[in-house]
């Protein structure tokens, strides 16, 4: 016997979160991460979830119903292009319990999000997908989504957080040095040891 109802009969509503709903949303979160294989890494909880989403909201979560059962979710929140000038949204977490896949849910709250963000007058909407992830994958890639592919995503926590935090003052030779480095000059660098003044110059007549 079939128990899951057939999306064409209940099609999926949405409602966002509620201060009650951390819980809930915890467990979805658990759900994506046992799925990403990154359930250890996981370490909210219900408190913190309840004053960064409600008490101090950073992000914002939509939740897909059918028949009175939350059945996926997405957490979301507000980025900025400044090549646009104007704000996007960024899909952190999209699930759907196993059990309800296949029938759309999906990408009904892709579309979802997608009206939000037309809505809102925004100007993108973007996500991450692991490379492993090829079913996610080839599903974007059919509703248009496009890879940014010459793109690397870099993070910063633990102890380098708390390291970058805690320096007080970068001197001009480690600024130099950063700027000669990302321009390609890397032979230029031991230059800077030695005279300021010289590579100001070198830098004048183009290297």
């Amino acid at each position: 016997m079939n128990l899951i109802p057939e999306l064409s009969k209940n099609k999926p509503t949405f409602r966002h979160a509620t201060r009650g709903d951390a819980p809930l949303i915890l467990e979805f979160i658990k759900n994506l991460a046992e799925y990403e294989k990154l359930l250890p890494e996981v370490t909210a909880t219900p408190e913190l979830l309840e004053y960064w989403l409600f008490d101090e909201p950073a992000a914002e979560v939509l939740f897909a119903v059918v028949e009175g059962k939350e059945v996926g979710f997405a957490l979301y929140f507000s980025n900025f292009s400044t090549f646009l000038g104007k704000a996007g949204l960024y899909l952190e977490d999209l699930f759907v319990l196993p059990q309800y896949r296949g029938l759309g849910i999906g990408k009904a709250l892709l579309a979802a999000l997608a009206r939000i963000v037309v809505e809102r007058g925004y100007g993108r909407f973007e996500w991450a997908c692991l490379e492993w992830n090829e079913p996610s994958i080839n599903f974007y890639r059919s509703i248009g989504a496009v890879e940014m592919s010459d793109w690397r995503t870099y993070r910063l926590t633990g102890d380098a957080l708390i390291k970058l935090a805690e320096e007080d003052n970068v001197s001009l030779t480690d600024d130099i040095e950063m700027l000669l480095d990302e321009a390609g000059y890397a032979a230029a660098i031991s230059d800077v040891r030695h005279s300021h003044k010289e590579v100001f110059s070198r830098l004048k007549e183009g290297l």
